[in-house]
């Protein structure tokens, strides 16, 4: 059934991308400005080089071509010291540590609807770790265990091992660097990609997610519990950003080698696979799997028959036995 869905969101997909709404639009834009450029859809067949920003270790293993490079967690880096500001706070929240919640960088906190802010004011107030939000304004009614900041060095807080759990909207850029700091992860997933995020991260053994039709008071304050004191979302956050980390070079230097690699053999035409240029028929080999479907067909009738004849034989045999008997 899954696999079923999945195929029809793949075509719908591509179809909704390619022919009815993005394409499209830049292309009339990018045509009407550069009228002797080939067409987008022509463009991308024609590429010598895929970056790809994952890592079989955050996702999962599947085939690459030498053209499909991946530089997953290509932007993280080492943390580096906080803000005094932060730094104390972190500090003084002690063993129970600090949860660190963020949206993200495009959902602004003023969008968020009310009666979430409340769950979420009233969720903190009975934690007993303290609490990073990042929420660009003021938020009347908070605890004195919530610190909020309009911005905030992510990467340098979710290093810190007093951090116990991120708060986030399941982000792909958020999610690996939760994964890069080995830091476990309570998703609110939104929109676009950040359901599968979510889905991955709670598949995973890294951390859990929440659906915003759900949320309550007591299941905010009870899976976040359940993140900080069941050591296994820690355990296997770790293992995961030891298997990430672990790479002979470091996606930036892949990313630099190989693209000056297309530089230095004038497009690397030896990368690109054949079947760029198979049409859609040839390369899901539909034409293929119908000759092999016919011919099944054909020998089924064919044996059908002869059967039917073999049978009709031996009871006619039969029955003039019977007669001169």
């Amino acid at each position: 059934y899954h696999r079923f869905i999945n195929t029809l969101s793949h075509i719908s997909y591509l179809f909704f991308y390619y022919y009815w709404t993005f394409v499209p639009a830049v292309q009339e834009k990018i045509s009407a400005k550069f009228p002797e450029l080939p067409l987008l859809i022509d463009i991308t067949k024609n590429q010598s080089l895929t970056l790809i920003n994952s890592h079989f270790s955050m996702t999962m293993s599947y085939p690459l071509l030498p053209s499909q490079v991946e530089v997953g967690a290509v932007h993280c880096h080492p943390g580096k010291a906080l803000p005094e500001d932060l730094s104390s706070w972190i500090e003084g929240a002690g063993e129970v540590g600090v949860v660190y919640f963020s949206l993200g960088s495009i959902t602004s906190g003023h969008a968020m609807p009310t009666k979430y802010l409340n769950l979420f004011i009233e969720a903190f107030r009975r934690l007993e770790q303290r609490v990073i939000w990042k929420y660009e304004g003021d938020l009347p009614g908070l605890s004195d265990n919530v610190l909020t900041k309009p911005w905030l060095p992510q990467q340098d807080i979710l290093s810190d091992p007093g951090v116990k759990v991120f708060m986030s909207h399941g982000g792909l850029l958020s999610t690996q660097e939760a994964m890069y700091h080995a830091t476990p992860i309570l998703a609110l997933p939104i929109f676009a990609d950040q359901p599968r995020n979510a889905q991955n991260i709670a598949s995973k053994g890294i951390g859990l997610y929440l659906n915003w039709h759900e949320l309550s008071v007591d299941r905010i304050i009870t899976t976040i519990q359940e993140i900080i004191n069941n050591p296994e979302y820690k355990r296997s956050m770790q293992e995961l950003s030891n298997s990430l980390r672990d790479q002979l070079t470091t996606p930036k230097e892949r990313a630099v080698f190989w693209t000056e690699y297309v530089i230095r053999h004038g497009g690397a035409p030896q990368l690109r696979s054949p079947a760029a240029n198979l049409s859609w028929i040839e390369y899901l080999m539909l034409d293929v799997l119908l000759l092999l479907f016919l011919a099944v067909i054909v020998t089924f009738f064919i044996v059908k028959k002869m059967l039917l004849l073999i049978i009709k034989f031996i009871f006619t045999n039969i029955q003039t036995k019977d007669k001169l008997a």
